[in-house]
């Protein structure tokens, strides 16, 4: 990595003439890997082990055997006690989709837990909701709180919503502020503009802080002195101090920066702050460094988190926290809103991952409470980082699967202090690149971030955001094309650039549809259709924020005629692992092709599938492939794409047997599940 900042948490520096040594290891392998639970847990999954290594046939007669299943809810309550959760997640899935066991709220709500814990979002979703069907009145509070999280995380946001109105219901809390945003998410509801700051160096400028109302203090490592004697070797940059700079627009511009203390600026690093509610006390993360730079027994200098206090108009000495450590590392301090917690991260012994965030009381005196680990729900095996905390939601940054590129911002909703799952803030905020120290203003709609994407002007640099209301729409009308008169119950449906249908309405009865939260200056092609017209096919591309009317002219069909069954089209099938179009496949596509030309009237749809070989992600992705590549090839044989109402991949989702994960399958019985169908449609 070439960021300071990550060179500071990752690496730790001796100083001038020393080398840096991971906060991992050298290799890449995370030794934190070892304080991820107990040193019994690596035992713990023998007997899961040997469950996975049964046959079908032997996995049945064993759970058929007087006793069993109540043994194996004995035990996994046992692993999910202990927080053995993957453990316990395998074992409650095979108690409820294999015995006969009764499914009781409690394993219900423990299956759900587990997986929930482990990040698999869809597992959890499918226990939940069937808890939420069977014993709603029954749940508890916090489980309310994760089957909303998973609905969220699993794309069902109006349910996610609605289970939102109850939980609130449940408190008594008003629902007012519900009703200001579309339940789905803030993505699409608001559009959001970044900007590069004018007070970004050629070197790493990152952390952001608020502070005194206007006042921004970050840490950089840009260089003020005239002639430089000292550099960071690791990176040959200057060592990061802390700088302060003034708002200078509503648009989030900063200017007149200066270093912030020379007290608190040492000849090593300081970065990652945070200040107490009365911005009379700062904490700031720095080397452990006295007199000279301190080493822990396994030789590397670690962070520690420093405080100082704002006396007769000035910063004091600095004092370090007393729940620091030579022996890890401790750092990137936040406090709660209310001034009474901190939030920070750490690679202390027994946490999830290479580095978690963890939670301290603040008592009034100065004090702190014995660190906390957030958990499962915030904390993964990988790096958590750069935390935030604003109103009931924690901001923070991790390198875990699946984002967008290194480091990405996400977003954990919560109350009382306790926070749900992540929910990944997408783009424009994460770019392919690492994104992090994010904060927001108090009205939820400004704030600031550091990315080291493209485009920069240093190593790291500082970005303003600022959220709007996304106001892009398409408002539409249909009428009768001879009439005139409004066509009501007529089906729209509204295709991106690739022709991927992304929405669905129906016109009421002045013939009107609405299509909200659309993207500025996109093209999108509009469908209007209903059974006695002739369809309408318009292009319409949306403005900077701001409505679009339309209107569709459908024409009656002078005579319906029914449209018989010609042609039963067989599925298409692919070889593993591909999205190629074999020649065996290209003759039955070469039947449907004459079918489709000789039925202008008819339509198709194209749904595609794989096997359950490899990660469900990837054979999603895999399985879009082939939808495409076979409505490519039948458009490279004369079809028009507007005949083409669909081209769906499904991944692993609509198995045609039993040959799920984990199952042995022949070959041939894998292969039934790589295919292409086709539905055809009378239009």
């Amino acid at each position: 990595m070439k960021r300071l900042i990550l060179l500071l948490f990752f690496l730790c520096s001796f100083g001038m003439f020393s080398q840096e040594l991971a906060l991992y290891e050298v290799d890449g392998t995370s030794s934190s890997s070892n304080r991820f639970a107990p040193s019994t847990e690596k035992n713990s999954s023998s007997f899961v082990k040997h469950l996975d290594g049964l046959s079908n046939k032997k996995l049945t007669r064993y759970l058929k055997k007087e006793g069993i299943p109540k043994k194996l809810i004995a035990k996994d309550n046992d692993y999910f006690d202990k927080m053995w959760y993957a453990e316990s997640a395998h074992i409650f899935d095979v108690v409820l989709e294999k015995t006969e066991a009764e499914h009781t709220s409690s394993l219900l709500s423990k299956a759900g837990d587990s997986h929930y814990y482990t990040g698999n979002l869809e597992k959890a979703y499918e226990w939940y909701h069937e808890l939420y069907q069977q014993y709603q009145e029954e749940m508890h509070e916090d489980t309310y709180l994760k089957y909303t999280q998973t609905l969220k995380g699993t794309g069902k946001y109006r349910k996610a919503a609605t289970l939102t109105k109850i939980l609130r219901q449940k408190r008594d809390e008003p629902l007012n502020e519900l009703n200001k945003i579309d339940p789905r998410t803030w993505e699409g509801v608001y559009t959001v503009k970044i900007k590069n700051l004018g007070i970004n160096s050629r070197y790493s400028d990152f952390s952001p802080m608020f502070h005194n109302g206007s006042d921004i203090v970050y840490a950089s490592a840009k260089d003020t002195l005239f002639l430089t004697s000292r550099r960071y070797r690791r990176t040959n940059q200057p060592f990061l101090d802390l700088y302060v700079a003034k708002s200078k627009n509503k648009e989030g511009d900063l200017s007149s920066p200066r270093k912030f203390s020379k007290k608190i600026n040492t000849k090593y690093h300081e970065a990652s702050m945070a200040f107490s509610l009365d911005q009379k006390t700062i904490y700031f993360t720095r080397n452990n460094y006295g007199k000279r730079l301190k080493r822990g027994k396994n030789g590397i200098n670690h962070l520690k988190i420093y405080r100082s206090q704002y006396t007769n108009g000035e910063w004091g000495k600095a004092e370090e926290l007393p729940f620091n450590s030579e022996d890890y590392s401790t750092g990137h301090p936040t406090i709660s809103p209310d001034g009474t917690k901190m939030y920070f991260v750490s690679d202390r012994p027994g946490g999830f991952g290479e580095t978690d965030i963890y939670v301290v009381d603040i008592a009034e005196k100065g004090g702190f409470s014995e660190p906390k680990n957030l958990g499962r729900t915030i904390n993964t095996e990988y790096k958590e980082m750069f935390p935030y905390v604003a109103e009931n939601a924690l901001y923070y940054s991790s390198n875990r699967p699946m984002g967008f590129g290194g480091l990405d911002v996400y977003k954990s909703d919560g109350a009382n202090g306790e926070f749900g799952i992540g929910i990944n803030l997408g783009k424009p905020i994460n770019s392919n690149k690492d994104d992090f120290s994010y904060i927001i203003d108090a009205t939820g709609e400004q704030g600031y971030f550091a990315s080291n994407r493209k485009g920069g002007k240093g190593d790291d640099d500082i970005y303003s955001f600022k959220y709007t209301l996304n106001l892009n729409a398409i408002v539409g009308s249909v009428e009768n094309e001879s009439t005139g008169g409004a066509v009501n119950k007529a089906s729209i449906s509204l295709y991106n650039n690739e022709g991927k249908l992304i929405n669905e309405a129906v016109s009421d009865t002045a013939g009107n549809y609405l299509f909200k939260n659309l993207g500025s200056t996109t093209n999108y092609t509009v469908v209007a259709k209903k059974k006695g017209f002739v369809k309408d096919s318009l292009p319409v591309e949306t403005k900077e924020n701001e409505n679009i009317s339309v209107t569709q002219y459908l024409k009656k069909l002078v005579e319906e005629k029914p449209i018989v069954d010609l042609f039963e089209p067989s599925d298409v099938y692919f070889n593993f692992d591909s999205f190629k179009i074999t020649p065996r496949s290209a003759q039955e596509l070469d039947k449907l092709v004459t079918v489709l030309k000789e039925n202008e009237s008819l339509a198709l749809k194209i749904e595609s599938h794989t096997d359950a070989i490899g990660p469900e992600a990837y054979n999603k992705y895999l399985s879009d492939k082939r939808a495409k590549s076979t409505r490519d090839y039948l458009v490279s044989q004369g079809i028009d794409p507007s005949r083409i109402i669909s081209a769906i991949g499904y991944g692993e989702e609509r198995l045609l047997n039993n040959c799920s994960n984990g199952t042995r399958c022949a070959a041939d019985q894998h292969r039934l599940n790589r295919r292409s169908e086709f539905i055809l449609v009378s239009e």
